[in-house]
């Protein structure tokens, strides 16, 4: 975000259940205030927690682990997953614990959760299922032509689980039971392991904050200017997780990546230079802002598994702040306005953002639904900083103005 700008740029934050003793952030009084970084709360993580979204790759790595254990089917039994938490060993148990949700459901529940919804089958994507309502869910693993006229799938019908192949779409029966009882139908927390990710800044140094994203499959950012023009930049690869804010402290904000692998940030400076930084581990969550009211923006991440957030002042230092709980997406910007950025968090099965005050205080906003990944920044040159979302399905992003009046962009490709 340009420094010659007044405001300060802010994102909403989430629903908080669970919520940790926060600590204060350190705010010093002689700085300006400055302007803050947009985060982005990636939905996609390598290691997901309990009822939180994961990957596609994931829900089928989580399936092979119980193949070729010689797991006995059995309704009333259970068998843990790789983290230790157990499951029903049925079919529809076996597909909870792929999809990590936090019980075993049956096949009624899978159909009439809230977290699925029905698909055709031609759009069947690696963990989606085909779910008969009161009989038989199987796991669907990958078409095996491109006529989509045969699959691959993963059921635990009967003991041991086992991975079909070849199987045709137009069978009089699958798995064992009727074709035209099954219905495909897609979770709404899987995320496509290559799909867009949301990010938010100020690329042109404007007045106001815009949209963009980050395309992993080709390591690319689509930035979208205020006139409404596209610009690309190439930055990252797969798996790495986008962060956008002003590294720099120049009149523009860039683009960056969080390598979970690594535990890096590779950020991208004004004049294209690479600045790494580490901080973090595999299973973090970036976020980006300008914690400590000095020239530039920093890094920080969002820990799932403690509800905290590790913030990297200009000194190098490390300050923490407990918000937020499993399930949770993180955000970060400039809420009331004050000389530094702070947390907050997204909470999907609620729709609330879960905002954190200068003074650690909390303002809850309503906006977006499960599915939706968070966005921050500031959309209409205000004061403060306000939330928004992507909508992965439609491709949309859904801004909330300080009026709290809505504005939707299309940008990127719906997943």
């Amino acid at each position: 975000m340009s420094m010659k700008r007044s405001v300060v740029r802010a994102a909403a934050a989430l629903a908080l259940a669970g919520l940790a003793g926060a600590t204060a952030v350190a705010t010093p009084a002689q700085a300006a205030a400055p302007a803050t970084a947009t985060t982005l709360a990636a939905a996609t993580v390598s290691a997901s927690t309990a009822g939180g979204s994961l990957t596609r790759d994931e829900i089928i790595e989580r399936a092979k682990y119980w193949l070729g254990k010689s797991i006995t089917y059995n309704q009333g039994s259970s068998y843990p997953d790789s983290d230790g938490k157990y499951y029903r060993t049925d079919c529809s148990g076996y597909v909870s614990m792929a999809w990590h949700l936090t019980t075993s459901l049956n096949t009624v529940g899978i159909a009439e959760s809230a977290d699925t919804y029905e698909i055709s089958r031609g759009e069947l994507k690696a963990g989606d299922v085909l779910n008969s309502y009161y009989d038989h869910v199987i796991l669907f693993d990958k078409w095996d032509d491109a006529a989509h006229t045969k699959f691959s799938y993963y059921s635990f019908g009967s003991t041991p689980v086992k991975h079909v192949t070849g199987m045709s779409i137009n069978a009089s029966t699958i798995d064992g039971h009727p074709n035209g009882d099954y219905k495909a139908l897609r979770y709404r927390k899987a995320v496509d392991s290559d799909g867009d990710m949301p990010v938010a800044a100020n690329w042109d140094g404007g007045t106001a904050d815009n949209v963009g994203v980050f395309r992993p499959s080709t390591g690319e950012f689509h930035l979208r200017f205020d006139d409404g023009s596209l610009h690309k930049l190439y930055w990252g690869t797969q798996g790495d997780l986008p962060v956008a804010a002003n590294w720099d402290g120049g009149a523009a904000d860039n683009v960056g990546v969080f390598r979970p692998s690594t535990g890096e940030f590779h950020l991208r400076m004004d004049d294209g230079s690479l600045t790494k930084l580490y901080w973090g581990a595999q299973g973090d969550l970036p976020v980006a802002g300008n914690w400590d009211g000095g020239a530039a923006d920093n890094v920080g991440i969002w820990r799932p598994s403690t509800g905290e957030f590790h913030l990297r002042f200009d000194d190098g230092s490390l300050h923490k702040i407990g918000w937020g709980a499993q399930g949770d997406l993180p955000v970060a910007g400039n809420w009331d306005g004050g000389a530094a950025a702070n947390v907050g968090i997204f909470r999907p099965s609620t729709g609330e953002f879960h905002l954190r005050m200068d003074d650690g205080s909390l303002t809850k906003l309503y906006w977006g639904t499960q599915g939706d990944i968070p966005v921050s920044a500031n959309w209409d040159g205000g004061i403060p900083d306000n939330v928004g979302v992507w909508r992965p399905s439609t491709g949309e992003f859904h801004l909330r103005f300080d009026d709290g009046s809505l504005t939707k962009l299309y940008w990127g490709q719906p997943r």
